[in-house]
């Protein structure tokens, strides 16, 4: 019986975290700092909207939910992106321009299943989770694009345009903000994406779990969010599929909610897909879901997120650099710091090394080769280019990124950790 199973990798937060469980590390446990967590702080934030309290159940809530999800949320989530991005445009969202499923995977999972037989690029380095997905369903041919860190992980519309003709693309897979590296397309170059993979009939599938975390300018102004959305022509003849949910930007991960926005004849082919991979999302959540979709809620909360988060990314970013982390590039978006970790001495060289001694110190990082992004595992024989490199995530908590960072320091120098 077990020949019949293939063995499949543990993502790369999947893996630290189970390493991490192994000698003793649980969430609920204060002793340990959580560096590799891929998810914001959830509590309460100065001046964010209370908390959600409790999920109600009306008789009817107990029932399944539509594989392509709720309708009143899906309308809620069509004119969330119609007011933010599309006031005054003729093409506007609809429900009908939105699927709901449970969490982002999943919706990245149904869009994977319903991929023709194309040539599909991506991004190196990118999200971990990205290598098996685009491993498992075998239709589509998955072609890497190398990003340099010489050039801080920029990739212009130029070479964008090279690579779609000269490859052959027929879609493009990128998270932006980017993670790990923090990289954010905004304002005129986004646009010019858009524009691109719209002349070239190039599908652009662009995960946005972090577009609420933006630090950078777009054309010197600050956006507190970005989307694709905004660029959009006619939504319903733009390639232009985007993926967000509830887990980041509005710090309920728990909560399972992701959205995919896009052409109908998209929204009905990853329904389609749904019907067989999960049968639908959670009815009570859904309808919890609905009322965090006003503009009042969302204002206040990337209020709440900036406020906190740039204070930790400058903390953190500062302190890396202090310690002797190389950071390519200051992240302009998510809440990452992508760094290389070579020169800190003998035991913390590589990702995997500082890693592994870290744990010891009840610190977790996640080792930089994870984002690697190596479909099939068709590259053999090298080293991953990111093996020197770690994401430190500044996801927790300040209190617990300055106890991760003394931790660190003494580990660096030697030093134990006091009684």
């Amino acid at each position: 019986m077990s020949g019949a199973f293939r063995p499949v990798p543990r993502t790369g937060v999947i893996f630290v975290t189970s390493e991490a469980e192994r000698r003793g590390y649980r969430a609920t446990d204060p002793s340990w700092c959580n560096l590799g967590q891929g998810q914001p702080e959830t509590g309460a934030l100065p001046g964010a909207p209370p908390r959600l309290p409790a999920l109600a159940i009306p008789d009817d809530a107990y029932e399944y939910a539509p594989v392509a999800g709720l309708w009143e949320l899906r309308a809620a989530v069509a004119d969330a992106y119609n007011r933010r991005f599309r006031r005054g445009l003729p093409s506007q969202y609809s429900a009908e321009n939105v699927a709901i499923c449970g969490g982002g995977r999943l919706a990245l999972a149904r869009a994977a299943t319903a991929l023709g037989e194309v040539n599909l690029g991506h991004f190196l380095p990118d999200y971990t989770a990205y290598e098996e997905l685009l491993s498992v369903f075998r239709l589509f041919t998955p072609i890497p694009i190398l990003l340099e860190a010489e050039r801080r992980y920029h990739f212009s519309v130029d070479e964008l345009r090279k690579e779609i003709l000269g490859r052959g693309l027929s879609a493009l897979l990128l998270s932006n903000p980017c993670n790990p590296t923090g990289r954010t397309m905004l304002g005129s170059e986004l646009a010019a994406w858009v524009a691109t993979c719209r002349s070239l009939d190039c599908a652009l599938l662009i995960d946005e779990f972090y577009s609420h975390y933006v630090w950078a300018q777009a054309d010197g102004v600050i956006k507190p969010i970005v989307s694709a959305a905004e660029y959009v022509d006619d939504v319903e003849r733009d390639p232009v599929v985007i993926f967000d949910g509830l887990t980041k930007n509005w710090r309920y991960p728990g909560l399972r909610i992701s959205w995919t926005l896009g052409p109908k004849q998209v929204i009905e082919a990853v329904s389609s897909a749904g019907s067989f991979l999960d049968g639908g999302g959670s009815r009570p959540a859904q309808l919890a879901a609905v009322g965090l979709l006003s503009d009042e809620v969302i204002d206040a909360e990337t209020g709440a997120i900036r406020r906190a988060f740039v204070k930790k990314r400058d903390f953190l970013v500062s302190a890396l650099q202090e310690l002797g982390v190389r950071i390519d590039a200051v992240p302009q978006g998510g809440f990452y710091v992508w760094g290389a970790v070579d020169g800190l001495g003998p035991g913390c060289e590589t990702g995997m090394e500082l890693f592994k001694r870290a744990l010891e110190r009840k610190v977790i990082t996640v080792p930089g080769a994870f984002f690697d992004i190596n479909p099939g595992h068709r590259r053999t024989g090298r080293a991953s280019r990111f093996e020197r490199h770690v994401r430190f995530s500044f996801g927790p908590r300040l209190d617990v990124l300055e106890e991760a960072v003394r931790r660190l320091r003494r580990m660096v120098k030697g030093e134990p950790e006091p009684a």
